[in-house]
């Protein structure tokens, strides 16, 4: 399939030019951001606005976080974190940690427990630890 690089860089170019007053935004959330369409293996978005769900991982200030997208396919294994929502399973891909500006953040979706983000966070400090 045929990535649209064209229609990215024409949404991309709108997301810089929002200056947002303030977004509210806090770790342990998932929020649908534009992600785009990127390289390779690295996860895109989806629909005219190239999204993806992410997970905040680490907020820096009020306009940059480190952010860890989503997939709704189940996927094991230990780049891959299970979360489920309302009977979904959705997987945290731990291998793809970006930083990102909140220009990109589009909708709150919800807050996970904070025993789930330390979940992660142990599973994404162990990934990073192996050798």
């Amino acid at each position: 399939m045929e990535k649209d690089f064209d229609g990215w860089n024409e949404e991309k170019k709108k997301l810089e030019k929002i200056e947002p007053d303030t977004l509210p935004f806090h770790e342990r959330e998932i929020w649908w951001c534009s992600i785009g369409i990127n390289l390779g293996d690295e996860q895109d978005g989806k629909n005219e606005l190239f999204e993806r769900p992410v997970l905040i991982l680490k907020k820096f200030n009020n306009k940059i976080a480190w952010v860890l997208p989503m997939t709704t396919r189940q996927k094991r294994g230990i780049y891959y974190y299970q979360l489920e929502h309302e009977g979904r399973i959705f997987s945290v891909i731990l291998s793809q940690l970006r930083l990102l500006s909140i220009k990109r953040f589009r909708r709150y979706i919800r807050k996970i427990s904070p025993h789930q983000f330390s979940l992660i966070q142990n599973k994404l400090a162990d990934f990073i630890k192996k050798k």
